[in-house]
């Protein structure tokens, strides 16, 4: 069961954010104990409809004193240098700090929001979704064992958990586990693309690739 003694700030309520939130509820966390930043209007509405949760447009409407015991951050990478600035007064010494966008360093986030901060980035994939993601995290040397293992749990919420000690290997988990999941896509629709031309009706076509590389995925796990 998952809980929290300090409150949770997820910054960013898109397609990760909310698979994140849905797995921690699944796991047993307390929908109060997580605070929501979500610029959209819609995604906030979807989130209270689908979820049960309260968001709120920006960090100007958080509450000053929250002190989150982390901070996950699922914001796109294009967005983050401009977003960070707005919570650093939000932030507690202890308040462990995630990110879940590609390509941005952990000394982004250092510089940005302390030095003393504990870091931890992050890269999920989009079987998340479903509960079937695999995350890569890598922390910076301030991170407590105590917040490895918070980040741990947060990330097991949606699927394995691996960790590599060398930021600069966190390039190719992008590229492998990251990515992976488009390329897997792209050959179903290949593979049924091939199936009409020989012949088959698209449905059947569909039915025939993905259940192909749905199988194929559960023998190699296996």
């Amino acid at each position: 069961m998952l809980t929290s003694a300090r409150p949770l700030l997820l910054v960013g309520g898109g397609k990760m954010g909310e698979a994140l939130l849905g797995g921690w509820l699944r796991q047993g966390l307390d929908a109060d104990a997580v605070r929501i930043v979500e610029p959209e209007a819609g995604r906030r509405r979807l989130l209270a409809d689908t979820h049960g949760v309260g968001a709120v447009a920006g960090p100007d409407e958080l509450d000053p004193a929250l002190h989150p015991g982390a901070l996950l951050l699922a914001v796109k990478p294009q967005m983050m240098d401009a977003a960070l600035p707005a919570y650093v007064g939000q932030l507690a010494a202890d308040t462990l700090v995630i990110s879940i966008a590609a390509g941005k360093p952990i000394a982004l986030f250092e510089q940005a929001l302390g030095m003393g901060l504990g870091v931890v980035r992050a890269m999920p994939n989009t079987p998340a979704a479903v509960g079937r993601g695999v995350t890569v995290l890598c922390a910076n040397e301030a991170a407590s064992e105590a917040q490895r293992a918070l980040a741990e749990r947060l990330m097991a919420a949606v699927g394995a958990v691996h960790w590599v000690a060398d930021e600069d290997q966190m390039h190719a988990v992008t590229a492998v586990s990251g990515s992976g999941p488009a390329y897997v896509f792209h050959l179903i629709e290949a593979l049924a693309a091939a199936a009409e031309r020989a012949g088959l009706p698209e449905p059947l076509a569909m039915e025939l690739a993905r259940g192909t590389v749905v199988g194929a995925g559960e023998l190699a796990r296996q």
